[in-house]
């Protein structure tokens, strides 16, 4: 007599998001929550990558670790959220994706990203925040994403960022803060888009007067730059406002004091930041 195959995933697991997967196949529901199930495989989730119909995944606060190339196969999805999981990497399938248009990756372990990351074709938002990244570790594409307008990279170990963020030409939120920042590049001023920068809690002392080209202090603009080594003119601009800072690095005095601080050369401020407890540095128990 044959046995049935022995799965060895737990059944109150399976059954769990079986459930919902199943009950959104009934009613050809094109959004799938799946949030907060104790998700550690997508082996618990028979079919999902038949679903072609579903338009938003939302997978966050669970524990899954890899994710496969096979979910390229969702291709009307235009929302997918993996907030807040335990991923180390991911597919380079998932930016052949045709309508992904926002892509949540945030609270996760990711130290690299895949080959060809950037070519994704309409993706607008993307969340990378709570990572383990570093310029190093984006792929040369990266910055070719035109159709981005919000971009999240806070709380990584960026020291650098690549000048080409000036392509991003339709970007309107940056999102720096709580990184190793040791410098801005002069080519964020030519993104004319952005109403929002984030730049607070890094290592930065001074900012590119190309910064001074952009709208960051009218009623929907956002910058904030607190908790920086900042020099002491930026600083006390800092004390009565940000627009006292915007108006200050356009002038020519602020030209010639930046111009001065980056000729003398001096070392980087230290760091100030102790990652090793993130909870992205975490490794999994084997």
């Amino acid at each position: 007599m044959n046995q049935a195959p022995v799965s060895c995933i737990p059944n109150t697991k399976m059954s769990k998001a079986k459930k919902v997967i199943d009950e959104a196949k009934e009613i050809q529901n094109p959004e799938l929550d799946l949030a907060d199930k104790g998700i550690a495989s997508f082996e618990e989730m028979p079919g999902l990558f038949n679903m072609l119909n579903i338009t938003r995944l939302t997978l966050s606060h669970n524990k899954i670790q890899v994710v496969p190339p096979a979910i390229a196969n969702l291709i009307n999805l235009e929302i997918l959220n993996f907030f807040n999981n335990q991923i180390e990497e991911l597919p380079t399938s998932l930016s052949s994706m045709p309508k992904l248009r926002i892509l949540n990756v945030g609270m996760n372990r990711l130290a690299v990203l895949p080959r060809g990351f950037g070519a994704f074709p309409v993706l607008e938002v993307l969340d990378l925040t709570y990572n383990n990244l570093d310029e190093g570790t984006l792929p040369g594409n990266f910055f070719m994403m035109e159709t981005l307008r919000a971009l999240y990279l806070g709380d990584n170990d960026f020291e650098y960022l690549p000048p080409e963020v000036g392509q991003l030409k339709n970007l309107q939120i940056l999102v720096l803060r709580e990184n190793d920042l040791v410098e801005l590049p002069k080519e964020i001023g030519e993104l004319t888009r952005l109403r929002e920068l984030h730049i607070q809690g890094n290592r930065l002392t001074v900012l590119p007067p190309e910064i001074g080209n952009l709208d960051l202090v009218s009623n929907k603009s956002v910058l904030k730059m607190e908790n920086n080594p900042w020099v002491i003119p930026i600083a006390d601009q800092l004390q009565v406002g940000v627009s006292h800072v915007m108006d200050y690095i356009r002038t020519e005095t602020y030209k010639y004091v930046y111009n001065r601080h980056i000729s003398a050369g001096g070392p980087p401020p230290p760091k100030t930041n102790d990652k090793s407890k993130k909870i992205s540095r975490i490794r999994q128990q084997s």
